[in-house]
């Protein structure tokens, strides 16, 4: 059921994830000329899908299971953006045949997602992740006793 909680946590998160996504493309590890399509919007949309589902459920339990569930949602959030964002690299992959066959193409999505988790493991993505997500738990929190 929709309510205030769960709008909060939704924005907060979507937020979050716009945030990260363009922390990540800063990153050194990408050309300056890289094209990343739809990566800041998919990573958008799958924050609010989190928020939504991951913190804005748990809304109502008190301060602590909020900055806890804050602190669970960004890594439920950089888990799913890995993963969608390693099936659409290795999507473009395969449509340059470079996979003998389907299996390894599918572990394959798993390789890229652990090259690109160990890029992105940096003090200042992580601790933006952390810390914003700990804010989000307490906005989460603070509406729902606000505005039932």
């Amino acid at each position: 059921m929709p309510d205030a909680a769960r709008l909060m946590a939704a924005g907060g998160m979507g937020v979050l994830g716009f945030i990260v996504s363009f922390m990540v493309m800063g990153l050194p590890i990408f050309e300056e000329d890289t094209n990343f399509g739809w990566f800041v919007h998919v990573n958008v949309v799958v924050g609010v899908i989190v928020g939504w589902t991951v913190i804005g459920s748990r809304a109502g339990r008190g301060t602590v299971s909020a900055i806890n569930v804050g602190l669970t949602a960004p890594v439920v959030l950089v888990f799913w953006c890995l993963f969608i964002q390693s099936c659409n690299e290795m999507t473009r992959i395969a449509m340059k045949n470079r996979y003998d066959n389907a299996f390894e193409a599918l572990v394959d999505i798993f390789e890229i997602g652990a090259d690109w988790a160990i890029e992105m493991a940096t003090i200042p993505i992580w601790s933006t992740l952390l810390i914003g997500g700990m804010i989000v738990g307490l906005m989460t929190e603070y509406a729902w006793r606000t505005w039932r």
